[in-house]
């Protein structure tokens, strides 16, 4: 078979933003796509004391942060995030929420500096945001807080965190946070709104969580006093779970009718610790089953990640959802990314959403198969993006969440091999070139109408997955690696993953990343014509868009066979308006389609081609 493409070489430059040259002129990050040799980051440490009352919904904590400046600058001012008043009255926010569900938010009755009481009116609250000067925190040099407060846990509008039923609650983003000051842009000053999602340093988590008896605790990190807050018999079934390859039902239904749960004292106090993490949410209930069972992630350690579910025993979807998790662990350690999964546990929750947080996931009960197995292995997905490599979602929601649709569309059909899950492809093809169709760089606090679920997941995720097709499997992997090598436990920007990519691919792909990330239009392939040769056939395919496209070819002969033809976007390198593909063959040609369930198309009336011989 001989392929020919028709135009001529376009040279492609990726549009630097400022920001991210004055980054490559400081150091701090390199071309190559790898950190800089003066690359920096902050960190902040929590120790937590967390008491939860379900009956009222109310939490209380204190909260103890190291933080240490490793940036090069002096800072005079420090600055939080206060997640929760997204609840609270008068703050704004693109949710929609109830006003019934709205509250007075975030409560600091103290804070101390260094050990200084403070007066809790020098804190300056700006709805999610919250700032405050400090005695100068030089570079290289650490300040510690305290913090005590409290507030009222969502019950309706549940966004992300809130309560589930009357005996089960998903919470996160409960504390006070310092929130992140990096080389790009300083101080992350963009507010929650509900929309956008997070950005955190990474740092070591000691939590307490109390809670009254019978109330189980899930949490991102281990839970070191097991002993002491389970029952013997629970605690026994759970470090069987640890190296259990089968699964075992650590809380049944016996368990829950004897109250035989946990310790039977007035109040537990669960014990988590968590090093390197961006972040730390946590679950409970009176009343939920608890499936739990282990892996090896890593054959060359031998380390072993437990996967759990944690639900109401009358969501039939969940008793399946335990095989789903682990096959979802598995394959994400085995075959795609290819990469041991990086934490001891995931514990998907039976909640009301769909979010990830480090280590714990809250989804919502479903109604088929097909939408508990991609909901997830979407969702633990996100386990590598955002949580392992760091990543600014604020800002760059692609980032995270195309990888989390590629990962779906890819493992999906691992668990289920009837699935073909075409998530979003529809869309993006037929909203492309429309009124809210910008470039995928786009900062996400920017994206509007269908714009918003198009450029953070189906798109993106495409642009990974032809570059994928491209660089065939054993190079894509090798230049996901290096990616993952260079930025996980780090904050990657966006060309820092399109360099790291080229580098580890050993090619520069800017001629594809530009026109699919920085560019937009109508995507359309065509068949133009199929003309009959002394060899075969010539089928001539028409780029209507502005974007390379794969050209995926099913051929039907006159004898009822029917053979496929894939061309990556490879077709398009060099800029070329029409790929001419001929066929080889002595057999005669009775139609062709063009197209496949991952190749978005505007208009499809062109995309099938009856031979005339």
């Amino acid at each position: 078979m001989l392929t020919i493409a028709i135009s001529s070489h376009v040279n492609a430059q990726l549009p630097v933003a400022p920001v991210f040259q004055s980054a490559y002129q400081k150091g701090t990050r390199n071309v190559s796509g790898a950190p800089g040799k003066n690359y920096w980051q902050n960190t902040a440490d929590y120790q937590m004391q967390i008491n939860f009352n379900p009956e009222t919904r109310l939490i209380k904590g204190t909260v103890e942060i190291k933080y240490t400046n490793n940036s090069p600058d002096n800072l005079e001012g420090i600055w939080f995030k206060l997640y929760p008043n997204l609840y609270k009255k008068g703050v704004p926010r693109k949710s929609k929420f109830n006003e019934r569900d709205l509250g007075e938010g975030v409560k600091i009755t103290s804070i101390s500096v260094n050990n200084q009481s403070r007066d809790t009116a020098s804190l300056i609250i700006d709805g999610t945001n919250m700032h405050t000067k400090v005695p100068t925190l030089s570079a290289g040099k650490s300040m510690s807080f305290k913090i005590d407060y409290q507030y009222v846990l969502n019950k309706g509008s549940h966004q992300r965190t809130g309560q589930v039923d009357d005996g089960a609650h998903f919470i996160a983003y409960f504390f006070p946070r310092i929130a992140v000051y990096d080389d790009v842009d300083g101080w992350n000053k963009i507010p929650y709104s509900g929309a956008e999602e997070f950005y955190n340093d990474f740092g070591n988590y000691q939590v307490a969580i109390t809670v009254p008896k019978n109330y189980g605790v899930w949490a991102t990190g281990d839970l070191v006093n097991g002993a002491e807050v389970l029952s013997k018999n629970v605690f026994k079934k759970l470090q069987a779970a640890e190296k259990s390859e089968t699964t075992i039902d650590v809380i049944d239904s016996s368990d829950l009718a004897n109250n035989a749960v946990t310790a039977q004292k007035s109040f537990n106090t669960f014990k988590f610790d968590a090093k390197n993490v961006v972040d730390f949410a946590f679950a409970t209930s009176n009343h939920y089953l608890w499936k739990s069972n282990s892996l090896v992630v890593d054959p060359v350690t031998k380390r072993r990640t437990r996967v759990d579910a944690v639900f109401n025993a009358k969501h039939k979807d969940y008793y399946e959802v335990i095989d789903f998790a682990r096959k979802t662990v598995h394959a994400m350690s085995y075959d795609f990314p290819k990469w041991p999964f990086p934490y001891p546990h995931i514990t998907v929750f039976d909640g009301l959403d769909q979010m990830e947080y480090p280590m714990m996931v809250n989804d919502n009960p479903t109604d088929n198969t097909f939408d508990a197995i991609t909901l997830t292995d979407h969702e633990i997905f996100h386990t590598m993006f955002p949580f392992y490599m760091g990543i600014n979602e604020t800002k760059y929601g692609w980032m995270d969440e195309g990888w989390a649709t590629i990962g779906e569309w890819l493992i999906s059909p691992m668990i289920d091999t009837t699935i073909v899950d075409d998530y979003g492809v529809a869309q993006t093809g037929s909203l492309s070139g429309g009124k809210d169709d910008v470039p995928i760089v786009t900062l996400t606090t920017e994206l509007k109408g269908a714009g918003a679920f198009i450029n953070n997941y189906p798109k993106p995720g495409f642009g990974y997955l032809f570059v994928k097709e491209y660089l065939g499997e054993e190079r894509f992997t090798k230049a996901l690696h290096h990616y993952i090598k260079n930025w996980s436990g780090k904050h990657p920007m966006p060309f820092d993953f399109f360099y790291s990519i080229n580098t580890g691919a050993g090619e520069n792909l800017d001629w594809f990343w530009k026109p699919w990330f920085f560019e937009t239009g109508i995507l359309d392939l065509a068949i133009k014509d199929v003309v009959k040769t002394a060899k075969g056939y010539q089928i001539v395919v028409q780029n209507k868009s502005n974007n390379p496209l794969p050209v995926h070819l099913m051929l039907t002969y006159q004898d009822g066979t029917t053979e496929k033809i894939n061309t990556s976007i490879v077709a398009w390198k060099d800029g070329s308006k029409e790929f001419i593909k001929n066929i080889e063959t002595n057999k005669s040609l009775k139609k062709v389609i063009l197209g496949s369930s991952h190749v978005p198309d505007k208009d499809k009336s062109d995309n099938t081609f009856t031979v005339k011989n």
